[in-house]
């Protein structure tokens, strides 16, 4: 059996008031918006990277530069589709994933389960290998978000 690859993500938004705000892919309902070039999922970004770093590949900012207009507004589903794409044409498959999410709001926990499910759908993953944690900044900047990844993969037995 060939070694599991580890990948770590992360990814960093600034929160402002209106729009739109995705985390894992799921729709919340919140006063504040990540601002991003994308839909700006901070949390799909971060597992895309780890996805992408695991596998030894181009981290999300060079796959998917904010410079190119086509990306403007897309879905950060999109772009772990092609992650996913990219680590089976390597042989690889995504065995779990390992997140967390911090910001003060919006709240993950009462959205803990729908992302989960939402990343079961986008990965393939059963939703046991799939965990989600919030925390708040502590008295941070509460006008930004951050996630954090780490995604396992392993060679396909095929």
């Amino acid at each position: 059996m060939k070694a599991p690859r580890i990948g770590l993500g992360y990814d960093c938004h600034r929160l402002e008031i209106g729009g739109d705000c995705y985390i894992g892919g799921v729709l919340f309902n919140s006063e504040l918006t990540p601002v991003g070039h994308s839909d700006a999922d901070v949390l799909l970004h971060a597992i895309c990277d780890a996805i992408l770093g695991a596998a030894g590949l181009d981290d999300l900012g060079t796959v998917f530069n904010d410079n190119d207009e086509q990306w403007r507004d897309c879905s950060s589903s999109v772009f772990l589709e092609y992650c996913m794409k990219q680590i089976t044409e390597k042989n690889l498959y995504l065995a779990s994933l390992d997140c967390v999410v911090i910001c003060d709001n919006p709240k993950i926990s009462p959205m803990r389960t729908s992302i989960r499910q939402r990343l079961c759908e986008l990965t393939g993953l059963q939703i046991d290998r799939i965990n989600i944690k919030g925390k708040t900044t502590e008295g941070g900047d509460a006008m930004v978000i951050t996630a954090q990844a780490v995604a396992l993969l392993v060679e396909s037995e095929l």
